[in-house]
């Protein structure tokens, strides 16, 4: 038996976060980021709404851009004294990540975070409070999902909580939000969209729920992600639906090692996740074909790429992801991306090992060795070929 979860509400379109004001209840925190959203206007916005709704809002600001546990339990102190029914997150991937984690432990203050960071092992939720998350980024769709990415700055480590008690409740996909992000942050976060969508179409857990999702969001991504990328406001509203498309496909068919390999780097050399993500994609895609190579010759046929056997699809797959790269000046490989080779050597047997037990890679199409993990690594820090 397999299961299929979203979130019970999605309201989406400019403006739509004014659905705040028809919430029912009393006391709600707000958790935020790094001020994007105060300097914008939205917290100004979001609490004029909460206010007539009749909720009584207390902020848990700050939130940094890889959440540590320290940070997690903190905001659930806060949460346990003021005793929210409404659990609202504002933001990029962080603080709504943040924000899952806390509501856990502020349910079920009993438990460690030992107790959680394996996949599937969070308690049941919604006993003191919902969840209503509001995207400001276009490419976690944690707003929909059954993950949070918690970082452990002392071992180094990113832990994907997987649980679908974390899904959200209510999510708000207000296009407005996304219409303020640096081009920059705009091309890492839609790789990371692109990610999420190509690893759910051929992860292991794939279903003909997910995979209509999946392509949808390819194929919108493929459109407008350069427009968005150059400021192009309607390309950013669509981007904002799409990886909100590739969210919900994941979150049930799961992704692949593109993600446990950043997860793991992005905690050691502190590549932002969506970045390492479009780094790693094209060799994991090279790598992966011996397994799924008709899966991904289906995405090249429905993008239109040229191709005539899946060898030819799927290496068109691959220039098409290397060359919305190069128009966003996402670097190639891990040394253009300037982390030192020396350094990278001596900890790729290190990040090797933790991403093969990251969760992510159980899910990956082709299963692998440490040998192989680390091979993969070494061809994305040099830009060499995947041939094993």
């Amino acid at each position: 038996m397999m299961r299929f979860t979203l979130p019970r509400d999605i309201y989406y379109g400019k403006g739509s976060m004014e659905q705040l004001k028809n919430i029912k209840g009393e006391r709600a925190v707000l958790v935020l980021g790094g001020g994007s959203m105060k300097r914008f206007r939205f917290v100004d916005k979001a609490l004029s709404y909460l206010k007539e709704a009749g909720i009584e809002v207390k902020l848990i600001e700050g939130i940094e851009p890889d959440p540590s546990v320290e940070t997690v339990f903190k905001g659930a102190e806060v949460m346990k004294d003021f005793k929210p029914d409404w659990i609202i997150a504002m933001g990029g991937g962080s603080p709504i990540d943040a924000a899952k984690a806390m509501w856990v432990f502020y349910e079920h203050p009993e438990k460690t975070f030992d107790d959680i960071k394996d996949p599937f092992t969070i308690p049941e939720l919604r006993s003191k409070a919902k969840f209503l998350a509001i995207p400001s980024t276009s490419g976690t769709a944690t707003e929909v999902t059954a993950f949070s990415v918690i970082t452990d700055y002392k071992t180094e480590i990113k832990y994907p909580l997987a649980d679908f008690n974390i899904t959200p409740d209510v999510a708000i996909v207000d296009s407005e939000l996304a219409e303020t992000m640096p081009a920059k942050l705009t091309a890492h976060t839609g790789m990371d969209a692109l990610t999420h969508a190509i690893e759910a179409y051929v992860a292991t857990l794939h279903s003909p729920f997910s995979d209509p999702l999946a392509v949808q969001a390819i194929e919108m991504i493929n459109e407008f992600l350069i427009k968005s990328y150059e400021g192009d406001i309607d390309a950013r509203e669509q981007m904002h639906y799409a990886q909100c498309l590739a969210g919900m496909a994941f979150s049930n068919a799961l992704l692949g090692i593109s993600h446990s390999m950043a997860h793991k780097t992005g905690a050691v050399f502190h590549i932002p996740h969506g970045c390492a993500n479009a780094i790693y994609l094209p060799h994991v895609i090279k790598f992966n074909k011996k397994t799924c190579a008709d899966r991904y010759a289906k995405i090249a046929k429905q993008l239109g790429l040229a191709g005539s056997n899946n060898d030819e699809l799927v290496e068109s797959l691959i220039n098409l992801v290397k060359e919305l790269n190069k128009k966003m000046s996402i670097p190639g490989t891990l040394k253009e991306y300037g982390i030192d080779e020396k350094e990278f050597n001596s900890k790729v047997d290190l990040i090797s090992e933790r991403a093969l037990q990251d969760a992510c890679t159980g899910s990956n199409p082709r299963q692998l060795n440490k040998d192989e993990m680390k091979k993969i690594f070494e061809c994305a820090y040099y830009g060499r070929e995947i041939d094993f």
